[in-house]
């Protein structure tokens, strides 16, 4: 069900991680690198936002383990079916 994107607020860990992540956004680059455009972004879990430097990104394919799912109601669905068809998009 989740193959392509996960709602804002989902609790994940990383391949390789030893810390969780919450997902905060999506389609999200690195500053300087207009090359390569990552799926997630997000914080650590359960601080949260501490400084611009610790928000990660990364892709959905890194993800290892999904804890929690974040908030969904109709309009994240309706959202989520536009996010998928500009990931679907970028390839």
């Amino acid at each position: 069900m989740f193959e392509k994107s996960l709602p804002i607020g989902s609790v994940v860990l990383l391949k390789g991680a030893d810390k969780r992540l919450m997902i905060t956004g999506y389609l999200k680059k690195l500053a300087g690198d207009d090359a390569k455009v990552y799926d997630y972004c997000g914080v650590p879990f359960p601080q949260g936002y501490v400084d611009a430097e610790a928000v990660a990104v990364f892709d959905h394919a890194q993800i290892e383990h999904i804890y929690a799912l974040g908030f969904q109601n109709e309009i994240q669905f309706i959202f989520r079916e536009k996010l998928e068809k500009l990931i679907a998009e970028r390839g």
